[in-house]
């Protein structure tokens, strides 16, 4: 049993990775998890979403470089160690794991270069930041 994941190649500049996600909001596309990754001038961006056939055509029409891929999906329980048992089932018989990152969440975190200047534009919109102290009081029932 897997899921399709997209990966689209974005040119890493202010606005391309919004680019993408209106194509896909104005298709009706919804996210239900992603990875961004810088690699220099370009980034990877992994998206699962609820219509990956509409994705790619999304991204296609939009002259992106995108591919689809099988990837597996879990759903782990909220315990300590429960992440660490499932890779240590892969290591075990000689799986490696070439990237991971969670799904279904609202909780995102970015990484740029001004953090303090986005986070004081952040901080006008209807988002709430989140400190470190927050995340000792998450549930994955949130998440």
């Amino acid at each position: 049993m897997s899921v399709e994941q997209i990966s689209v190649f974005v040119e890493s500049k202010p606005g391309h990775l919004a680019r993408v996600i209106d194509g896909f909001t104005q298709a009706n596309v919804s996210v239900r998890g992603y990875s961004a990754s810088d690699t220099g001038d370009y980034g990877i961006v992994r998206f699962v979403v609820d219509d990956p056939d509409k994705a790619l055509e999304v991204l296609r029409d939009m002259n992106c470089a995108a591919t689809k891929t099988p990837v597996l999906c879990l759903r782990l329980e909220d315990n300590p160690g429960e992440l660490a048992r499932v890779m240590g089932v892969l290591s075990a018989c000689n799986i490696n794991v070439k990237y991971s990152y969670s799904l279904i969440s609202t909780y995102i975190c970015l990484y740029v270069k001004d953090l303090e200047r986005a986070e004081q534009l952040l901080a006008e919109q209807p988002v709430e930041l989140l400190a470190q102290e927050d995340l000792k009081n998450m549930s994955a029932d949130v998440a």
